[in-house]
């Protein structure tokens, strides 16, 4: 619970009640590898805060192929924001990649900070912006490299995520077989 409260307090301050408040409104689930935190064609429904564990973004492909957007590791937040906003059907699924500790909030959990904590929405805009950065920084620089400047940059910036997942999502999500990860891997 500490790890969510200073990840928030980075973003605006929270005094002693607002912190209590914030801390009763937060549900601990625990997904096994595997499971879904959510899913395509359903509506997003909360937002999660990664305490413990991995999850990995994904969708289906117009042949039927999973294709790993990005990883959501710890003291992070986790939620199709388009389906949670607008309270449309979501596109892509949210997968624990392995046995996860998520720290939990509904809408209406969210909603009711927002009409109790001044600076509540401040905050979360905060939040919401550098998460959207962060997203687009995950995807964007893979663009227009090779598979081996893919993998080395990945290592680079997510030095402790690829010995955490299997290989054939980090291959997923860099864009080639997992033949091609393993020999890569191989020369490097």
């Amino acid at each position: 619970m500490e790890g969510l409260i200073n990840y928030l307090c980075r973003f605006g301050q929270l005094n002693d009640q607002q912190i209590e408040l914030v801390k009763n409104k937060v549900k601990i689930i625990h997904l096994n590898k595997g499971d879904s935190f959510s899913e395509a064609g359903k509506i997003a429904r909360q937002v999660a805060f990664v305490s413990a564990g991995i999850l990995r973004v994904f969708y289906y492909n117009n042949k039927d192929k999973e294709i790993t957007r990005y990883f959501i590791d710890e003291q992070n937040f986790a939620v199709d924001l388009h389906s949670f906003s607008d309270q449309v059907p979501s596109s892509e699924y949210i997968q624990a990649v392995m046995d996860c500790r998520l720290l939990v909030f509904t809408a209406a959990d969210l909603k009711e900070l927002s009409q109790t904590i001044v600076g509540w929405e401040t905050l979360i805009n905060k939040i919401s912006a550098t998460s959207l950065l962060e997203k687009v920084n995950r995807i964007s620089p893979m663009l227009g490299e090779d598979a081996s400047s893919r993998y080395a940059n990945f290592l680079e910036r997510f030095p402790t995520l690829a010995n955490r997942i299997p290989l054939s999502f980090l291959a997923s999500y860099l864009g080639i077989t997992q033949s091609s990860l393993s020999r890569i891997r191989r020369n490097s």
